[in-house]
């Protein structure tokens, strides 16, 4: 039998001879990093039960794991008959996870620890138009300014939670190159402009999935093992978590029930165009015109402009053609949720988007369609309410995705050994090619002074 193999199955070669120590350590590394990492286990004996090593392996790679700052064993357990026993803890304090979101008319910025929870967030309007090379020179100089202001700031990763949808087939470890989420994208490197001025891994998810992670996580989705996410905007999407993971399809793409098309009388069209923020605003606007609306009658006569959250607050006075108007998009939405929930059988549906959140009719509408509609062993324990996190659930959920694109078996394997995402063989290379185009000089915006 050769002495020999020429290649490992992640594709990077093998040295020659006998494997080094840290390539048969890296894995049982990885294993209890993440027992202890999930919670699953918190003391050395329950380690040695779930990853079934001996008391001598699990005591060296708890070792090897305190030094590089991973775990902690400095509290100790509650004694059941005899020496209380020590509690094993991950350290999420040992790095942090620069984390934003970026809607049609937001920008959201934040850092988490290791463990996905937001420490720190910041909100301002901005508009997506705008050249992507000023977005990121803004989301640059923001993300110093959070850095500035943590006593630890070394930096594990960045989570970018963006409206449209990122087709990566959830193959790649993490983000190798900017890829077309938006018009005007595909010509500006927007994750080699953040890896080149932070020197961490990008991830980009949809804002839906970012949502779902965070309401899955840290809002009403918890203890759920199934959840239907529905965000209520300029475009209409669902994301589905299921046992606790997010479901992306063959190519991450999962949830663009916005283009599903829907009737209304003798009218056709998309669930977006005929249900979404701009239809409402603008049958807002015509209702207006024609005097159906006395509230938004009044608003255009002052001067103002009527955007969908217009006719929600006309609708909360009681304004009778804003209400129809807000029931009937809940009502298109329902029709459509509900032939997802008679297919997944959801514990729970969350409705999101300012929109559903500001206003109670829409949500009410779009109730009573799915439940009109679905088999009775589906709606029998179903809830559907409203997100209760708002605009910190993409933060939330964009930090968990780096988490667990940091700590999953086949990225944390070739980075573990050295306590740091950036020794990955494969980050090492980008950062290569990001330094022999010379980004910084010439392709990608020099990040700004602060």
């Amino acid at each position: 039998m050769p002495t020999t193999a020429s290649v490992q199955t992640d594709g990077h070669p093998r040295r020659k001879g006998r494997p080094r120590v840290s390539e048969t350590a890296a894995p049982s590394l990885v294993d209890i990093l993440n027992l202890v990492r999930t919670e699953q286990a918190t003391t050395r004996q329950e380690i040695e039960r779930y990853s079934e090593l001996g008391r001598a392996v699990v005591a060296d790679r708890l070792g090897t794991l305190c030094e590089l700052g991973l775990v902690d064993e400095s509290e100790l357990g509650t004694a059941t008959g005899g020496r209380a026993p020590r509690l094993v803890r991950f350290s999420a304090d040992r790095g942090r996870i620069l984390v934003a979101t970026l809607d049609q008319t937001a920008l959201g910025v934040g850092i988490a620890d290791l463990a996905g929870s937001l420490l720190m967030e910041h909100h301002e309007a901005t508009e997506l138009t705008q050249p992507v090379s000023a977005l990121a020179e803004r989301l640059v100089t923001l993300f110093r300014w959070i850095l500035e202001r943590q006593s630890n700031p070394q930096l594990y990763g960045i989570s970018i939670s963006v409206p449209g949808a990122v087709s990566d087939g959830g193959e790649a470890l993490f983000q190798r190159a900017t890829p077309g989420v938006l018009p005007g994208w595909e010509s500006f490197p927007l994750v080699e402009t953040l890896v080149a001025a932070f020197n961490a891994p990008v991830w980009l998810r949809s804002s839906v999935e970012t949502m779902t992670m965070g309401e899955l996580h840290a809002g009403a989705g918890r203890n759920q093992r199934t959840m239907l996410l529905v965000k209520v905007g300029k475009r209409i999407g669902a994301g589905l978590a299921s046992d606790g993971t997010l479901f992306r399809g063959a190519q991450g793409t999962v949830g663009l029930i916005g283009s599903v098309p829907v009737t209304i009388g003798d009218r056709t069209g998309t669930l977006e165009a005929m249900a979404g923020s701009d239809h409402i605003a603008q049958d807002g606007r015509l209702a207006a015109q024609n005097g159906a609306s006395p509230v938004l009658a009044e608003l255009v006569r002052r001067g103002g402009d009527i955007t969908a959250l217009e006719v929600a607050q006309a609708a909360q006075m009681g304004d009778a053609a804003a209400i129809e108007i807000l029931s009937q998009s809940g009502r298109l939405i329902g029709q459509v949720v509900a032939t997802l929930a008679n297919m997944l059988n959801p514990a729970l549906i969350v409705l999101c988007g300012s929109i559903a959140q500001t206003n109670d009719i829409l949500l009410a509408s779009a109730r009573e369609a799915i439940y009109g509609a679905c088999h009775p062993l589906v709606s029998r324990d179903l809830q559907i309410i409203r997100s209760q996190m708002g605009s910190s659930s993409g933060l939330v959920g964009a930090a968990i995705v780096a988490t667990e694109g940091l700590f999953a078996a086949p990225m944390l394997r070739d980075w573990i050994m050295s306590g740091q995402p950036q020794a990955h063989p494969l980050f090492q290379q980008m950062q290569n090619e990001i330094a022999q185009r010379k980004v910084i000089e010439g392709d990608i915006v020099r990040p700004p002074d602060m």
